[in-house]
């Protein structure tokens, strides 16, 4: 069994390429896999492999400067959910584009799962789920708000032609691991909003720690990883992928006529035109030659 490591920080690095190299080296020769990005305001990722290997791989980033109370999540994988390991150069580790948000200064309150269960059952909140829209798709909380984004950085727009819908709202917002959020609940305090609380740790941390009969989590978790989704538990879902527009496919989708493996779904069929078709139906081909001879093809990666 494997160990998936998700983690963030913000922190300020001056010179985050210097930091580049020596990350990738440990990852490398403890065969860690995943994906990392790197900027000004901290690190952000995903990784997997051993636990000892984890173990080495997170010891690097904990000396990293500012990096000393780095939290992570953590949950098991029967089998490798990366191709290969990344370290990215980004301006942000979660693009929101708006250079005057600094989850440093300040965030919303920090809500605990238990705490969370309460506050969302309150009349007078407003529960916001900051995801992207193929991520809610397949699971979110009872009674969220589905901004329709299909990326974060829509959703300061999205706030801006909707705050009148949440006069008198205390505002509770959730995302997959807690990055965004922090993000989210700094814009709105700068948009005057008072009342702005997160889920810690985000919906990973509440399958992880909530009951399932205590739970007011519906459905499954989208994760951007070779497993796809998790429920309770962090136990792998039923979901898989659409290699061509690489959102999550419920088991039933597969039966649809509009499937075809690794080259359409009922979602993108009408979006993706019959030139590109071809070429992912040549990829499939590759793909399968690959497994024919034990190997992986590089298409068959999640792109993360």
């Amino acid at each position: 069994m494997l160990t998936v490591a998700a983690l963030y920080h913000f922190t300020r690095f001056d010179d985050p390429a210097a930091l580049r190299q020596g990350i990738l080296d440990v990852a490398t020769a403890n065969d860690i896999r995943g994906s990392l990005l790197l900027a000004r305001e901290g690190i952000n990722g995903t990784v997997a492999g051993s636990r000892a290997g984890i173990d080495a791989l997170l010891a690097h980033i904990r000396a990293l400067p500012g990096c000393a109370d780095l939290d992570w999540k953590e949950s098991p994988a029967s089998d490798m959910p990366f191709g290969r390991m990344k370290v990215r150069l980004k301006r942000e580790i979660v693009t929101m584009g708006q250079p005057d948000v600094d989850p440093r200064a300040q965030v919303g309150h920090y809500c605990s799962p238990e705490e969370w269960n309460d506050l969302i059952q309150q009349p007078d909140v407003a529960i916001i789920d900051t995801r992207n829209d193929y991520e809610v798709q397949i699971g979110t909380f009872q009674g969220a708000i589905d901004p329709g984004t299909k990326s974060f950085r829509e959703f300061p727009a999205w706030w801006e032609e909707n705050k009148h819908r949440f006069h008198n709202k205390r505002i509770a917002m959730f995302c997959t691991g807690g990055i965004r959020c922090e993000k989210s609940t700094n814009f709105l305090l700068g948009q005057g909003v008072d009342d702005v609380f997160h889920l810690k740790g985000g919906i990973l941390k509440y399958l992880e720690d909530m009951p399932r009969e205590n739970s007011l989590w519906d459905g499954e978790c989208f994760v951007f990883d070779e497993r796809v989704s998790v429920g309770h538990g962090l136990v792998e879902g039923p979901h898989s992928l659409c290699r061509a527009c690489r959102r999550p496919l419920a088991p039933e989708d597969l039966k649809r006529p509009e499937y075809e493996l690794g080259v359409s779904c009922h979602r993108c069929i009408d979006e993706i035109p019959e030139d590109r078709r071809a070429r992912f139906r040549e990829r499939q081909r590759q793909v399968e030659l690959a497994e024919q001879r034990g190997q992986k093809h590089v298409g068959a990666v999640l792109k993360d």
